[in-house]
């Protein structure tokens, strides 16, 4: 029998809670309900779900505090987060991906919208298997054994920065758009919003340290990885 999802609901609103959570077990999701911090931690401790939603206001620790935390484990970090939240407003918005949520939904949201973008998530978790290994100068990533080194040290980045540098590196010396970055990258869905490139892209770079350089922004057009002049 095939395992349903498993999503963690991080939610201090049992109303709210309620309606999401029947509706995803009506569409073939397994929810589990924790209305905190504390015990969103004991579920995660329990069990690690397919996906977190985390709202954004909650008692106790915020959800974006939770999110860093949750990104800063290394058992927790490929766990996608989608940030619930009732703040529209742009910096909100980045701030909840600075802070290492993969999306964000603004509520009041529609059934549909939530399901839809809980299906990105999991697609994008699930990408076809890379096995390879690439080099850029003195910068190497091997796909298989997800790692990436600069000079012979290690670097450590995030799931998402991890995908995008393969991707570049795969493509040297090509602009990418934001939007081919998506369908490439993230997948071939349409609620991420282009912005979400920007940040990871930004993210990336601060993970790179030393090689930064070589992810160039083409203004007006996207962005490119620049192989290092030979000398």
């Amino acid at each position: 029998m095939k395992k349903l999802p498993l999503v963690l609901i991080v939610e201090d609103e049992p109303a709210i809670a309620e309606l999401i959570a029947v509706n995803l077990r009506h569409n073939g999701f397994q929810p589990i309900w924790a209305e905190d911090g504390v015990s969103a931690q004991r579920e995660l401790d329990a069990v690690l779900p397919d996906v977190i939603l985390l709202d954004w206001m909650l008692p106790g620790t915020s959800g974006l505090a939770l999110a860093r935390k949750w990104r800063a484990d290394a058992r927790t970090k490929p766990v996608p987060i989608l940030m619930l939240t009732a703040r529209g407003d742009e910096p909100d918005k980045v701030a909840g991906l600075d802070a290492g949520a993969d999306d964000y939904i603004t509520k009041p949201f529609s059934t549909q919208e939530l399901l839809a973008r809980i299906r990105a998530v999991l697609r994008r978790r699930a990408p076809e298997q890379l096995q390879d290994q690439v080099s850029a100068g003195a910068l190497v990533l091997d796909a298989a054994a997800h790692r990436v080194s600069y000079s012979g040290e290690p670097l450590k980045l995030g799931p998402t920065e991890f995908k995008l540098l393969h991707y570049f590196m795969k493509h040297p010396e090509r602009v990418h758009s934001r939007s081919q970055l998506l369908d490439k990258v993230w997948g071939d869905h349409v609620f991420i919003e282009e912005r979400t490139v920007d940040v990871h892209v930004k993210r990336l770079r601060e993970a790179l340290g030393e090689a930064s350089s070589l992810v160039e922004t083409v203004r007006g057009a996207g962005y490119r990885l620049s192989l290092p002049a030979q000398g």
